[in-house]
């Protein structure tokens, strides 16, 4: 499986990427260490907004590519569910980073689903 994710600095900057392992994903870009994304070193705390799993890396790289192409706004549409993701068929996800506490609540879905936040 593949992860879809978008993730807020404190500065309140978006960042979208894709990985196999969200957890470990995750933890590496809190640590600002070597392996975490340029863009955000030294910008945590980091909270995660958004994730969708999905089966394979081609559909991952689709997804991430169509997010990336976003506005903001759009972008904000789109974690709300007010904004339909153009690739149908996804196993989407919605996870919450509280620290190290990642709590993850999975629906199978052919749109995003308004999913309750903490």
């Amino acid at each position: 499986m593949w992860y879809v994710y978008i993730i807020e600095t404190r500065l309140g900057h978006w960042y979208t990427g894709i990985c196999r392992d969200l957890t470990r994903r995750f933890t590496e870009h809190q640590s600002s260490g070597p392996k975490c994304a340029k863009a955000l070193r030294g910008k945590g705390p980091l909270s995660l907004l958004y994730c969708a799993e999905v089966s394979d890396h081609s559909t991952a790289l689709k997804m991430e590519i169509w997010l990336k192409k976003l506005s903001k706004g759009d972008k904000k549409k789109f974690v709300d569910d007010t904004l339909s993701c153009a690739l149908p068929h996804l196993r989407l996800s919605y996870a919450a980073m509280n620290g190290d506490d990642l709590a993850t609540t999975s629906l199978l879905t052919s749109a995003p689903q308004q999913v309750n936040r903490k």
